[in-house]
This record gives C-alpha cells, structure tokens and sequence, in this order.
C-alpha cells in the first residue's frame, strides 16, 4: 500500500464509506488543466489530463483509467445495479464507472472530484 495522505472529513466520507460529493460542486469537474490526476489516498495514478472529458453529469468524468490503477466491482446499493471504481493500491472508493461514454472507448468513469488529487504536467 501506498503513502497514507491526511484527508478531509468530506475527503474520509468518500473514500472510506463510499459516498458521494453533490453534483457540480467539485473542484475538478470542469477542469481542464494537463497532468495527471491520482488518489487523494494513497497517490496511485489513475487517469491523465487527456482521458478527462465534459459529459454534464456534474463529476469529473474519463474514458479510460491507467493500466491496472483501479478496481472494479459491482456495486447494488441505492436500488441499482451499478459498478463501484476503488484505487488498485489502498482500496479507497473513487466513484463508478458507466457504459454510456460518447468517446470511441463508450466508457464514462464517473469519479469524485475529493478521491483525487492533481499533478500539473511539466513544462519543458
């Protein structure tokens, strides 16, 4: 496992017990910055800048994850079937991930703006 990161009440409630941040309140939802985004747990990487797109569902939203980076899993709470996205390092909740992507991949990961964490990309 990864390094353990001092989280935020909101930042515990998500990761730990699976919640869930409101709609269009994260910070990262509409941002378009290069770089990498990684668990706000544990630092594991998880999507690029360049997996991220707008799909208006009010979360961060990416096509694809890094190779081996997340987990996936079925998840029947809230009266549906959905399928529940955990870091591959420390388990921590990040959200879910849907078949309903408009990218060539179809896949829409649905991620919590609090599970992340995110690294600029260096300029040369």
């Amino acid at each position: 496992m990864g390094i353990t990161r001092t989280l935020t009440a909101e930042q515990y409630e998500i990761l730990h017990h699976k919640g869930t941040e409101p709609a269009f309140s994260g910070k990262y939802y509409l941002f378009n910055e290069l770089g990498i985004y990684v668990c706000a747990a544990c630092g594991n990487p998880l999507f690029t800048s360049e997996q991220k797109f707008d799909c208006g569902c009010g979360w961060p939203s990416f096509d694809a994850a890094l190779p081996g980076s997340v987990k996936l899993a079925p998840d029947y709470s809230c009266g549906t079937r959905r399928t529940e996205v955990s870091c591959s390092n420390c388990h921590s909740h990040l959200g879910h991930v849907f078949d309903d992507g408009p990218t060539l991949t179809g896949t829409r990961f649905c991620i919590n703006s609090l599970a992340l964490d995110f690294h600029p990309r260096k300029r040369h």
